[in-house]
């Protein structure tokens, strides 16, 4: 029973990890996924669940625990269906992001491409929280734009200046170091119409370095994902071997006639 006990209080700590993970999303003002969660309903309502299903699988620890140790059979049943259910709901939820995955990206690509276009250092507060989100990750991942500078030629500010400044967090300037946000000016420009290409920019798109984040870390979140489901599954079968356990102990304590 020591050894369910120690098991059962484990999965209440998954279940905190999964609510701090929930709750870092919605409070993250300054990495890619502060821009994400800003722009996109859909993944607020993932953290949503995500502290959802950390504060049901704390719950579910507890429960557990409770029925192990008092041999409670119907806390174990209902430990044993609850985890049953997440981890159902985590293997749809990864079904439909890969089979979805192109329409996310292009979600994905509309969203950014909005943030750029109508990037401006003078808006309110609540939208420099997501612009200074966009310039923290040109900074970080050293790139312009999604797909490249050019996508900051669609900016209505930049437009206006006839092209002649630039996004400070896309500079590869060392002068423009300490300017990381807002849009910096040319020295010289050398005519009144310029283009990106004549911006002391990085070349490299923020959708490249994204991608080559997820691939690069594909191993740690595949890993992570792959040490949660076996570890639900490993709580079913204890959940389950403990039930039977208890039913076989009853019947031993029933007098022979």
């Amino acid at each position: 029973t020591q050894l369910y006990v120690v098991l059962f209080l484990l999965f209440q700590i998954l279940g905190a990890v999964i609510l701090g993970f929930g709750v870092w999303i919605l409070a993250d003002k300054t990495s890619f996924i502060a821009v994400l969660q800003m722009s996109s309903p859909s993944l607020k309502t993932g953290a949503y669940i995500l502290i959802g299903v950390g504060a049901l699988t704390m719950l579910m620890g507890f429960l557990g625990c409770l029925g192990a140790v008092n041999e409670i059979r119907c806390l174990l049943g209902l430990y044993f269906t609850c985890l049953m259910v997440i981890l159902i709901t985590q293997v749809a939820a990864g079904l439909v992001i890969y089979f979805q995955k192109e329409s996310l990206k292009e979600e994905l690509s509309r969203i950014v491409g909005d943030l750029i276009k109508n990037y401006d250092p003078s808006n309110d507060d609540s939208k420099r929280n997501l612009e200074d989100a966009w310039d923290y990750v040109q900074a970080q991942i050293a790139c312009c734009g999604w797909t490249g500078a050019k996508d900051w030629e669609k900016n209505e500010v930049l437009i206006n200046q006839s092209m002649t400044a630039y996004p400070c967090s896309c500079s590869n300037s060392s002068k423009d170091l300490q300017a990381d946000s807002g849009f910096c000016n040319l020295d010289d420009p050398t005519n009144s119409t310029m283009t990106s290409a004549d911006w002391p920019v990085h070349e490299q798109g923020c959708m490249d370095g994204v991608e080559k984040w997820l691939k690069d870390n594909l191993g740690v979140i595949l890993g992570v994902c792959t040490g949660v489901a076996v570890i639900e599954l490993l709580g079913m079968i204890l959940s389950i071997s403990l039930c039977k356990n208890i039913h076989s102990e009853d019947y031993t304590k029933v007098p022979k006639s």
